[in-house]
């Protein structure tokens, strides 16, 4: 039986992009990478998010079961649009206002999902690596 020797490094081909490629010694993970990106960003897409959410609901429900007009509530349309920052940051404001909220809104659910996914996943390795025999 002959051995062959493995090519030499000017022979092999690339690894694939889709290959895991090794940890260094002292990188961290993916997973951990991605989930202090998600805490670090956390904060700051909170809070925008929360005015949204909940002056679009005051809005809906103080219009449909308070019988505030549409000039009462215009207010709130003003914080859920992000028209208040105009005087800071000039006419683009309620567009970029809303891009960055959707934006921080999409990365959250992706990398909290994903973050969730991976958790359930290893989870369910740990238990199926302590059934067997014996």
């Amino acid at each position: 039986m002959a051995h062959s020797n493995p090519p030499p490094e000017a022979e092999r081909a690339p690894p694939s992009p889709w290959q895991r490629r090794p940890l260094q010694p002292g990188e961290p993970s993916l997973a951990l990478r991605l989930r202090q990106a998600h805490a670090n960003l956390a904060p700051l897409v909170l809070a925008p998010l929360l005015i949204t959410v909940s002056s679009g609901v005051a809005y809906r429900l103080l219009r449909d079961w308070g019988g505030w007009g549409r000039d009462r509530a215009h207010g709130l349309m003003v914080l859920h649009e992000g028209e208040w920052l105009k005087p800071w940051l000039g006419s683009g404001a309620e567009t970029l206002y809303v891009l960055l909220n959707g934006l921080g809104l999409l990365w959250m659910l992706g990398s909290g999902g994903w973050l969730a996914w991976d958790r359930w996943r290893r989870s369910g390795q740990q238990r199926g690596a302590g059934k067997g025999g014996a």
